[in-house]
């Protein structure tokens, strides 16, 4: 586990953190497909919080593709970078997100969170705002639909419906990972194509609704968490 310092010029108000979006919002890639699924690494991201003692960990762990075996993982601990703001999520939480990954020993490869890409309100969500600061190909898997609304899905596994804003643009995927169980909700972040990020998501879902990469970063933030908060 290492620690997680906040930069310094990260941003302290809510009309800093949406001019940094702004300002990056226009990198993000979409023209590529990124990397095929089950080849190479494919590596989770997640965090928890301790409020009480504005603690944040963070974690990513790399899988190999083929047969979601882990590989590597790491760990990273620090404040709590940015209020609690819908839509600015990221900056609470991308110090340490990108600590952890700055300290595993080997390639990511695709980088999948626990959250949004281009499905969110400034249509950059953290899976973006991540693959743009770190130049990773990037894809968000999300556990509701935000704001978002998509048509009623079939209800096989591989089941999929356009996730729709108000105002009708498509900004991602409502994926059913499980026949019969509640999809889960997929947006392109940095360097990837949708169509290739849900297939992705099936891939990382061979038993249960959400992907093993958040599974096991899910896992794993938590334990450092308590970690960090029994010192």
């Amino acid at each position: 586990m290492i620690t997680a310092p906040v930069p310094a010029d990260w941003p302290a108000t809510e009309q800093e953190a949406r001019a940094v979006q702004d300002a990056l919002r226009g990198r993000v890639v979409r023209e590529e497909p990124g990397p095929p699924p089950g080849t190479g690494h494919v590596t989770g991201v997640d965090v928890a919080y301790d409020d009480e003692r504005d603690l944040v960990a963070a974690a990513a762990v790399v899988l190999d593709a083929a047969t979601l075996a882990v590989v590597a993982e790491a760990t990273a601990v620090g404040r709590v970078a940015f209020p609690y703001v819908p839509g600015l999520l990221a900056f609470r939480e991308l110090p340490a997100v990108r600590a952890a990954l700055e300290a595993l020993p080997c390639p990511p490869g695709l980088v999948v969170c626990d959250g949004y890409g281009l499905a969110h309100p400034r249509r950059f969500g953290l899976a973006s705002h991540l693959g743009v600061l770190t130049g990773l190909p990037t894809t968000g898997v999300a556990k509701n639909p935000f704001t978002f609304t998509h048509p009623t899905l079939a209800p096989e596994r591989g089941s999929t419906a356009p996730l729709l804003a108000e105002d009708g643009d498509e900004v991602g995927a409502a994926l059913r990972t499980r026949s019969e169980v509640k999809p889960v909700y997929v947006s392109v972040g940095h360097r990837v194509s949708l169509e290739n990020a849900v297939a992705h998501t099936l891939a990382l879902t061979p038993q249960y609704r959400l992907p093993e990469t958040t599974r096991r970063a899910d896992a794993l933030c938590r334990w450092a968490l308590r970690e960090a908060a029994a010192e």
